[in-house]
């Protein structure tokens, strides 16, 4: 029986393969950007307001910032009690064209030796965890040129 795959978080990313991207929304009075999606209001202190649409934020970018997990994190983070912790890098990636910093994991087999501030990094579709039914998506941070 196939597995049924279910992003974790609704509405955060889609696309496949080289169409994959995160989605976050733009004002349409100041230009920001969110991400994660604002659904309600402009959160910039700075504008007086406008309507939110979706975007399709940038695939590439360049690490801001990384670090280690050493830790099972706490709910809502989906992860099998009953397996072994396995360690994964985090990556804050800051996109020029959006001017934010999104956190994401390493794609699977990068690991903090493989990273430095300013390397270039592109989005990729990832799996948080899976059971005999359901494959949970999410994305991964992979350093670009790099297939894992």
């Amino acid at each position: 029986m196939p597995h049924t795959r279910l992003p974790a978080v609704d509405g955060w990313f889609g696309g496949e393969g080289g169409d994959f991207r995160l989605l976050g929304t733009r004002c349409s009075s100041c230009a920001s950007v969110f991400f994660p999606r604002e659904e309600v209001h402009c959160r910039n202190p700075h504008c007086g307001g406008g309507s939110l649409e979706e975007v399709p934020l940038s695939r590439k970018g360049h690490i801001w910032s990384y670090t280690d997990s050493r830790y099972r994190p706490p709910s809502p983070y989906v992860s099998n009690p009953e397996l072994p912790w396995e360690p994964y890098a985090l990556i804050a990636v800051e996109l020029e064209a959006e001017r934010i910093v999104v956190l994401g994991q390493a794609a699977p087999g990068i690991t903090v030796a493989d990273l430095t501030v300013g390397l270039e990094v592109e989005v990729v579709p990832g799996v948080l965890d899976e059971d005999a039914e359901t494959t949970w998506t999410t994305w991964h941070w992979r350093p670009t040129g790099v297939r894992v």
